[in-house]
């Protein structure tokens, strides 16, 4: 199958399924590209997530999300969440989006997006089995940039969404974004069937492959 014959068959499925695993063969490769993602993201001079932000978040999200279409458009994504605990930062939960009817379009685009779980609530939406929707369920800003914020600057949502594509960087508005929980995708990584609630409080501890995920973490 060549290139644009594999994208139509991953947007079929993206339209055909609410939340689907997209592209990444395992979630090993979600937690890697989570890694890569965040150091990028930081590495912006000026632009990056401000420290305070990610010194207070409760919770991170990573979803690399990959858009494209032929008169019918459609997107989907693949990534990780971790909540910080008593102990450190949790191991990851899958979690994937995608969608349908984003507008007349040609051609592909992939995004990276960083989401900050501002609350407790915020982390606990991410941790039931199901679907949070954001705009609905919780509350949810572009989120502030630039190394030089202030401390204690309280978040004005429940979540911050950033976002990088081709290059550019900046905080996003994502309302009416659905991303849902990939149990299946949590059971082979655990090697057991485990809530999105037992990992992401600490439960469940953390396979060795996201001890560099939790390393880069712990910095905030």
């Amino acid at each position: 199958m060549n290139w644009m014959g594999l994208l139509v068959a991953l947007l079929i499925s993206v339209m055909t399924l609410q939340v689907a695993p997209v592209y990444a063969e395992g979630m090993q490769d979600d937690v890697d590209q989570a890694v890569t993602i965040i150091k990028r993201f930081q590495d912006i001079p000026e632009k990056s997530i401000p420290r305070t932000v990610l010194r207070d978040a409760r919770g991170i999200a990573v979803l690399t999300v990959i858009k494209a279409g032929f008169i019918v458009s459609g997107r989907g994504g693949t990534g990780v969440v971790v909540a910080r605990t008593k102990k450190g930062w949790s191991g990851p939960s899958a979690i994937g989006t995608g969608g349908a009817g984003f507008g007349l379009q040609i051609g592909a685009q992939v995004s990276e997006f960083v989401f900050i779980l501002n609350t407790d609530e915020a982390v606990r939406a991410f941790s039931r089995e199901g679907n949070v929707t954001l705009g609905t369920d919780l509350s949810v800003a572009a989120g502030p940039i630039g190394r030089s914020l202030g401390v204690g600057v309280t978040p004005v949502a429940a979540v911050y969404t950033y976002s990088r594509s081709q290059g550019l960087f900046a905080g996003v508005s994502l309302e009416g974004t659905v991303i849902g929980t990939r149990n299946d995708a949590n059971t082979k990584y655990y090697g057991k069937p485990v809530s999105p609630h037992d990992i992401l409080t600490g439960r469940v501890k953390a396979p060795a492959g996201a001890r560099a995920l939790q390393k880069t973490l712990a910095k905030y």
